[in-house]
């Protein structure tokens, strides 16, 4: 039976389109049949063994979904394997790549292991949104980090009612508000004023953006949770985003829902390391010389 990857890259970088044909070509030469999108093909300097694939069904039958770039490719890659539940694995080639698995540095010892075998798959909590207006449906998609309802005129503030499973919680004067993931938790979540939340940690976080309340704190709720945002119908348009990738305007009297997703996004762990590990990487947290218990 023949093994197959499919390889999404930053085509943008020289650096990035260099590696992704070294990876390429190391797994043609490890039997695998090796997938690149159509339209990254041409930036690749590939052998003609390689299968140049566009559409949503890209990623159909792979064993694997190899995204090499920051958050923004990672981001993108999700939306082809998830529909498939095809493991998806992040090699950083970006700055922060928070969603990346391993870093450039290791990208040999990456192959190896992929062709080997030698992984596990982790899931991560989606969410699945609706936006209606007019009992009509005019917006329905997913995410893996968050959903936003934000303010569309600069100048004006955005009225936003805010239900959590059914019943009615606080209306903001605000920005907007994030409705996140714990896996989203460290992206704008977090440079919003929301909470770091362990991946292993199911919940749904809720946060609002420069909010004029008394009551703006951020919010974690169950994972069976339902939030509810409603455009005040006397304020401007919104806009909603999806993972900072889709977006649709929202008039005045939209509703957006908001739960967690039916599909996860399933995530490769090559050498899994404590997520405390993790945040200190990320974020050049200063425990050089630190004197607290260690093991």
């Amino acid at each position: 039976m023949t093994r197959s990857a499919l390889l999404v890259t930053h085509t943008g970088r020289r650096q990035s389109t260099q590696h992704a044909s070294a990876v390429a070509l190391d797994l043609i030469a490890a039997g695998f049949e090796v997938r690149v999108i159509a339209e990254e093909f041409a930036d690749l300097e590939l052998p003609p063994e390689v299968k140049a694939v566009d559409g949503p069904g890209a990623a159909d039958d792979v064993e694997i979904v190899l995204a090499l770039g920051g958050d923004g490719t990672f981001l993108r890659a999700a939306e082809l394997a998830r529909p498939v539940k095809a493991p998806l694995l992040g090699i950083n080639l970006g700055k922060v790549g928070f969603l990346a698995e391993v870093e450039i540095d290791h990208i040999d010892e990456v192959v190896r292991d992929i062709i080997s075998g030698d992984y596990t798959v982790d899931e991560r909590l989606t969410l699945d949104v609706r936006a209606e207006y007019d009992g009509r449906l005019i917006a329905e998609s997913w995410a893996l980090n968050e959903v936003t309802v934000e303010k569309g005129q600069r100048a004006q503030m955005l009225e936003l009612l805010v239900d959590v499973d059914g019943r009615p919680l606080s209306r903001y004067g605000c920005d907007g508000v994030v409705c996140a993931t714990p896996t989203g938790s460290t992206a704008y979540g977090f440079s919003s004023g929301g909470p770091v939340v362990w991946p292993e940690v199911e919940a749904l976080l809720l946060v609002p953006i420069s909010a004029h309340a008394l009551f703006s704190r951020p919010l974690v709720t169950a994972p069976t949770s339902t939030f509810t945002l409603t455009v005040d119908p006397y304020t401007s348009f919104a806009v909603l985003c999806c993972d900072g990738r889709r977006t649709w305007d929202l008039p005045p009297g939209s509703t957006v829902t908001i739960e967690r997703g039916d599909l996860p996004v399933r995530l490769v762990r090559l050498a899994p390391r404590p997520f405390t590990d993790t945040l200190v990487a990320k974020f050049q947290l200063p425990v050089v010389g630190w004197r607290g218990n260690r093991r």
